[in-house]
């Protein structure tokens, strides 16, 4: 059994900042990779930033420049710094992680979503 639990999120004015946070529990051999999409109402859910194993990073076009992705490997966390925020990164915010669990299977694991508003 795995969860992830976010934390952060809320509402802030354009050109705020706000920081997301996600740590994993539960019976986890090995992450494999982390990482936040978003959905904003009637769209499709959207890769926002992912970290691998390593130092290697992803970012949508859209945030380059603005949000940090940082992974904590020891903890099982991942955090999203999110600065110079725009009314149209407003959505619901899930922490991803692809997880190998001691059966050796590897498997897509969502939180909880949250909330993220930006006022113009």
């Amino acid at each position: 059994q795995v969860q992830l639990v976010e934390s952060g999120g809320g509402l802030v004015q354009a050109g705020g900042s706000l920081r997301l946070n996600c740590a994993a529990f539960g019976s986890i051999f090995r992450i494999v990779a982390m990482g936040w999409y978003r959905q904003a109402p009637g769209k499709q859910r959207e890769l926002v930033a992912a970290i691998p194993s390593g130092s290697s990073t992803n970012y949508a076009d859209s945030v380059k420049g603005r949000f940090t992705i940082i992974r904590d490997v020891a903890k099982n966390t991942v955090l999203l710094q999110m600065n110079s925020l725009k009314p149209e990164d407003t959505a619901v915010y899930y922490c991803n992680a692809r997880i190998l669990t001691p059966d050796w299977r590897t498997s897509d694991y969502w939180g909880q979503g949250t909330q993220v508003t930006v006022s113009a």
